[in-house]
């Protein structure tokens, strides 16, 4: 039996995977995937990917396009969740900000450097029109970490998905002040060049088994319950959540990586704009 080790973060977009692995989809298949819990996020992915420590990665879009331009010796294999992250922008709550307009030029957590939260940090302060030689970055780690920073006035303010958050605006922990989603899909499914040539015909079975569990998803009995038990989440967030997210079982657009690409190169993440096939292998 192939072992494939599958990196993600702990939120409810993986619920598909965690299905799959439960019902013994993939070890039907002749596959073990060995599941790798990333809580800080894409930043730790990439760090995982390129020293070999997994093999496949569902990760954000704009985080592995940026590390893969910078060296990292792994593809974007397929899309995976085709509609945008809704990025929520929060402050602790007792905090006097009322608005997103209020944090022009205020400090922001982050999880690591090259994460999605230093990414769409960096994104918002450009769409904006703010200063992004002035936006200060505080390296926190996980969510437990930006609680402690917004608490202890380290940071100002902290971007995580909306609906992973919301438990926390519940409980009066943050203050929600609004949504900044992404201009493009939210997750992609990396895997590293080794992999690749190694184990295409794994890569391809593992792909096969978690597409039809995505195409299916939404019409799982009780999936909202289940979703909302396993992610400490309220059954009507986890309705819209449902109604905003859209699984992908193809690969990502070139028009859509190019957009990715433009905006890394505005924000001088990256150096050049590459061919799409630097980033994109087909299984």
């Amino acid at each position: 039996m192939q072992i494939i080790r599958l990196g993600g973060v702990p939120e409810h977009f993986n619920m598909p995977v965690h299905l799959a692995i439960e019902q013994n989809l993939f070890s039907n298949k002749d596959i073990d995937v060995q599941w790798v819990e990333f809580p800080d996020g894409t930043g730790a992915m990439n760090k995982a990917l390129r020293a070999g420590k997994i093999d496949i990665a569902i990760i954000l879009t704009e985080g592995i396009t940026r590390d893969i331009a910078n060296g990292n010796p792994s593809k974007i294999i397929q899309n995976y969740v085709s509609s945008p992250l809704r990025w929520g922008v929060h402050v602790d709550a007792k905090s006097d900000f009322k608005s997103i307009d209020d944090l022009e030029g205020k400090r922001v957590a982050i999880s690591r450097m090259g994460s999605g939260s230093h990414i769409m940090a960096y994104v918002q302060v450009l769409e904006k029109g703010w200063d992004t030689t002035n936006l200060e970055l505080v390296e926190i780690g996980t969510v437990d970490k930006a609680i402690e920073a917004l608490a202890d006035k380290k940071a100002d303010y902290f971007m995580w998905e909306h609906f992973t958050t919301k438990p926390l605006v519940d409980k009066g922990i943050f203050k929600h002040l609004g949504d900044f989603p992404t201009p493009w899909s939210s997750f992609v499914i990396a895997a590293t060049d080794v992999f690749i040539a190694d184990q295409k015909e794994s890569i391809s079975a593992f792909l096969q088994v978690l597409n039809a569990v995505t195409a299916q998803f939404k019409q799982v009995k009780e999936i909202e319950k289940l979703v909302a038990k396993n992610y400490d989440q309220e059954t009507e967030d986890v309705h819209k959540w449902l109604s905003l997210t859209t699984w992908s079982q193809d690969q990502i657009s070139e028009k859509e990586l190019e957009i990715v690409q433009k905006r890394l190169l505005e924000l001088k993440m990256i150096d050049q704009i590459f061919e799409n096939d630097f980033f994109l292998k087909k299984i």
